[in-house]
């Protein structure tokens, strides 16, 4: 028996996505093999395709940074889960398969009530927007925020949460996703034709409490300029090398160092997941409950099977896409 699964065969762009045939094994002690239901795609994909991240794997591999799927077989000596169970799982990459093998300390328990198309998207993209706003910025009702790169998937994110929390908040987007922004409940931005700095300076006199920036570069610089002393830029995009790692990680300390009381952070949930495991454990099922009581609703773009990878990635470089791009089983796509 065999399953198939999308593998970046070399460095570049989706055309390096290729469909290629695997052996079915049985699971190792430990281990679970696991029948891929849903997966997400998002920037990080892009970036590990490229090897633009110091942390892309070595080619080949199989993208794919979460996965929510079906217990299919358990390996010797695991404890907690059934076969027939759903599973969801943070994994970097591996996720375009059809099927995959994963230490069950990995795994998280899936409402069954849950849609697996939505609650894909929860794993990373809310999880990271959930820790920013309670376990790095430690957000409160009333506190004033600008997110950078407020359309796309976790700045979606922050803005739901934000509003749960009853934050006021001020969104970043170019022209044709404004709309979309201020339906989130945010006050929109157009960063191209817009100075976002002299919005918010002109709108909050006083400065905001906390900037989320997804995109870097002179947008960190900036996003300092509309805090007030005491306030917090906590970074978020994913580094483009080594080098711009390094240099983004000595400016922050440099930041931290100013006597104007701004403070600066980059948050990475790989980093922090493969220090301790136990913030992802704890807040994923908050946000799975979120969700089934209709609190939050993941946004989603457009759904395709999972061996149309390619194809979503292309849909995600075009840059045209506001909300996530999910990649389904068959089965689920049926059911449409």
């Amino acid at each position: 028996m065999s399953y198939q699964s999308v593998v970046a065969i070399r460095r570049g762009g989706p055309e390096v996505l290729q469909i290629v045939e695997n052996d079915l094994r049985e699971p190792a002690a430990g281990e679970v093999r696991i029948r891929v239901l849903a997966t997400a795609v998002g920037r990080t994909d892009v970036n590990f395709r490229y090897g633009y991240s110091p942390f892309s794997p070595k080619v080949p591999f199989v993208p794919g940074y979460e996965i929510l799927g079906v217990v299919d077989k358990l390996g010797a000596g695991v404890n907690g889960f059934a076969t027939g169970q759903r599973v969801a799982a943070l994994i970097s990459h591996g996720g375009y398969s059809e099927m995959i093998y994963l230490n069950q300390e990995h795994l998280v328990p899936v409402p069954p009530i849950l849609d697996p198309a939505e609650a894909v998207i929860i794993i990373l993209n809310y999880v990271t927007a959930y820790q920013m706003l309670y376990r790095v910025a430690k957000v409160k009702a009333g506190h004033k925020v600008l997110v950078i790169g407020a359309s796309g998937g976790v700045g979606t994110a922050l803005l739901q949460l934000g509003k749960l929390a009853g934050l006021k908040m001020y969104g970043t987007a170019s022209s044709d996703k404004l709309t979309f922004v201020a339906g989130l409940v945010a006050t929109p931005i157009d960063y191209r034709t817009q100075d976002f700095v002299a919005v918010i300076r002109q709108a909050e006199p006083d400065g905001l409490d906390f900037v989320f920036d997804g995109v870097g570069g002179e947008y960190s610089e900036r996003g300092l300029e509309v805090l007030h002393p005491g306030g917090k830029l906590v970074g978020y995009a994913s580094p483009t090398g080594l080098g711009s790692m390094l240099s983004g990680m000595l400016k922050m300390a440099f930041i931290n160092l100013l006597p104007n009381g701004k403070r600066a952070a980059f948050f990475g949930i790989s980093a922090l997941y493969m220090q301790n495991k136990r913030p992802f454990m704890e807040d994923l099922p908050v946000l799975f409950k979120l969700l089934e009581e209709g609190k939050i609703k993941p946004i989603i773009a457009q759904k395709l099977p999972v061996l149309q990878a390619a194809k979503a990635n292309e849909l995600l470089e075009s840059g045209t896409v506001s909300g996530n791009l999910v990649l389904l089983a068959p089965e689920l796509l049926k059911q449409e």
